[in-house]
């Protein structure tokens, strides 16, 4: 059975991820919470440029709409 993009957030809940912007940041942390429209609530966050930390950003919420993808770190 193929798995849908929920199914694999639901599994990454608690997890490290690696998350790409619109705006071509990217940022790492610790997925707490999504809702229906892909809005994630990530703890630990930290804004990454090439790689490299540019800033700890702590609890934020990131839209769903401004999201390109969701990877496992």
């Amino acid at each position: 059975m193929e798995e849908r993009p929920f199914d694999l957030l639901n599994k990454s809940l608690g997890q490290q991820v690696l998350v790409r912007l619109k705006n071509n940041i990217s940022v790492r942390g610790k997925i707490v919470s999504f809702d229906a429209h892909m809005n994630l609530v990530m703890e630990g966050a930290e804004e990454l440029n090439g790689g490299e930390l540019r800033a700890k950003l702590g609890t934020i919420l990131l839209r769903g709409g401004n999201i390109i993808f969701v990877s496992p770190v």
